[in-house]
């Protein structure tokens, strides 16, 4: 190879490295998202075992991506040998964790969407406005409802397995489920989190009076999760694709390196 193509290798791989790092930057972010969200539905997730690990993988990933594409570009730049082979070493380890991670989110995909609609479950069954402890992860679904315009998980009827809610003496519904456009309810009644109360002569909390969605939230959400997870994919494998080419490009480079470079060490 001549010094022209050792050039342009090397400065190819410089790109590609930095173009690395970030990545890897944006998959730390991805982490610490999932972990530190309190304003939309992953915020009611944070509970389950299985995002915590996934956050902290992301984490873990992200962290050395960065500190391994910061690597790559100094061994790279100053061709400097023994950097290039612990780059191209510790690419191959971090694309073996990945497509390791990758067949385990896919194997246990059935399990997460288990978890996710118990967690939903028993939040509906056990919402109390009055509980303080757990008032953030009911105002995320209560924005979730909100926003997406659904009730419940399956269906609004899911909210009938709340006791605190059906033991109400009057037709009183989840706030955040209002359809004001099928029933004309109070302007105090358009709260979009708590129990409202719909004005009437009945002595029971009957659920076909009540003015909420009928359709459940389940499916838009999963279609949420799966498009945040589409772009959390595709990162991935953008991260993935530069790998590959980067650990082609570092061995490229290594083997071109004479030994002597081995003399720009003591410099860094």
């Amino acid at each position: 190879m001549g010094s022209g193509c050792i050039k342009v290798t090397k400065y190819f791989l410089f790109l590609f490295n930095l173009l690395f790092f970030v990545l890897g930057a944006m998959m730390l972010g991805f982490g610490i998202w999932i972990l530190a969200d309190r304003s939309s539905f992953i915020s009611i997730l944070q509970t389950s075992s299985i995002l915590k690990i996934g956050a902290y993988i992301f984490i873990g990933v992200g962290a050395v991506t960065m500190i391994v594409g910061f690597m790559g570009c100094v061994g790279a730049i100053n061709e400097i040998r023994c950097l290039l082979g612990l780059y191209f070493a510790a690419l191959l380890l971090i694309l073996v964790a990945q497509v390791t991670t990758g067949i385990l989110v896919y194997v246990h995909s059935d399990a997460v969407k288990e978890e996710v609609s118990t967690i939903v479950s028993d939040l509906i069954s056990n919402y109390d406005p009055d509980n303080h402890e757990q008032k953030t992860i009911q105002d995320a679904w209560d924005y979730v409802q909100s926003q997406v315009s659904c009730c419940g998980w399956t269906s609004y009827l899911n909210w009938t397995a709340n006791v605190n809610l059906m033991n109400r003496t009057e037709v009183t519904y989840p706030c955040s489920c209002s359809n004001t456009s099928s029933f004309d309810i109070n302007e105090e009644d358009l709260i979009r989190n708590g129990f409202c109360t719909l004005s009437n002569n009945t002595q029971v909390n009957d659920p076909d009076m009540w003015p909420v969605y009928t359709k459940g939230c389940m499916e838009r959400v999963q279609k949420w999760l799966q498009d945040n997870l589409g772009v959390i994919l595709g990162v991935s494998i953008g991260v993935a694709v530069i790998e590959l080419l980067g650990m082609i490009l570092s061995i490229c480079l290594c083997r071109h390196v004479h030994s002597e470079d081995y003399s720009k060490v003591p410099k860094y």
